[in-house]
């Protein structure tokens, strides 16, 4: 008699299911169709890494004159580009640290307002029914259309007449600050109402039955739950400050206020042989690498912030 028991133990190997060989598992890419793939993405790293590489070079030559070839192994390599434009940047009288504080506090402003008054303006659209409702977010969407250099003349004028005794508003980083906020905020509002959307309404009545109020639910609940898109926008108006040069170039005339990207402007001459291409490659990197150490701390925030702020709108 044949028991169940020796039914299972009498031949363990035709229990075990076999695999084909050459069977590939379900989604498994074929060796082909890897390569290709593998291919693609190396040539993309290609394009996108090597002007990098080629810029770095370029700040390490010590001719400091126009590049004529792609090569990224300059003959005498050497740091003094770096040391000339931390030393002196540009003729004006202006050191590059002053020039750093005063990207950073321009990239501070705008990132911080942005953030405030978008999350709020935010929170509003998303959670609060009120009249013209509709009518102001289709003007918010209106402006994230209008290119911000278009604001540039009457953003000029209006700053221009605020002047309390020898302070004058446009001629400030603050005016400047405000100009690009124009531009900042429209995005700010959008990018942080899809995120805010996704949050259930559940939360806040949950904290509302226990006693809290909008502004103590808003605070404890929603505030922690949107540091993934408060991030993004963050971050977002940082790069805005840190790179801003249009409205530099045109509001501000008092050289203590310069910042990097107008320096660096500057670096250019009139013609392509009278621009040290060296210091100027090295100036570029300088300005970069902040925004470069900014995004590496804030990465996943703003991955996620990116992908669940774009689902509603």
């Amino acid at each position: 008699m044949i028991t169940p028991n020796a039914l299972t133990t009498s031949n363990p190997a035709a229990a075990v299911p076999t695999v084909a060989a050459g069977t590939r598992h379900k989604g498994e890419l074929s060796l082909r169709r890897q390569i290709l793939y593998q291919i693609l993405l190396l040539a993309i790293a290609v394009t996108v890494l090597f002007p990098i590489a080629w810029v770095v070079s370029m700040s390490l030559d010590t001719t400091n004159a126009r590049p004529t070839g792609l090569n990224l192994i300059p003959a005498n390599p050497s740091f003094d580009a770096y040391r000339t434009v931390i030393a002196q940047p540009t003729q004006n009288p202006v050191s590059f640290v002053q020039l750093a504080l005063n990207s950073l506090l321009l990239a501070a402003m705008i990132s911080i307002l942005s953030v405030t008054i978008g999350v709020l303006a935010a929170y509003a659209f998303s959670r609060m029914h009120f009249h013209g409702r509709e009518f102001l977010m289709l003007a918010i969407l209106a402006v994230l259309m209008l290119p911000a250099i278009a604001t540039l003349a009457p953003l000029y004028v209006m700053l221009n007449k605020v002047v309390v005794g020898g302070f004058n508003l446009r001629d400030s980083l603050i005016g400047v600050a405000l100009a690009v906020l124009a531009g900042q905020l429209p995005f700010a509002i959008w990018n942080m109402k899809g995120y805010l959307d996704t949050i259930p309404r559940e939360l806040e009545e949950a904290a509302t039955m226990d006693g809290a109020s909008r502004l103590q639910a808003f605070i404890r609940i929603i505030l922690p739950l949107s540091t993934p898109v408060i991030a993004v926008t963050a971050f977002f108006g940082f790069i805005a400050g840190w790179t801003e040069f249009y409205f530099s170039w045109q509001f501000l005339d008092h050289e203590q206020n310069f910042t990097l990207a107008m320096a660096l402007n500057g670096m250019v001459g009139q013609y392509a042989g009278s621009t040290p291409w060296s210091s100027f490659a090295a100036f570029s990197i300088l300005v970069a690498l902040p925004v470069s150490v900014v995004y590496l701390f804030l990465q996943r925030y703003i991955i996620s912030g990116l992908t669940i702020g774009g689902v509603k709108g």
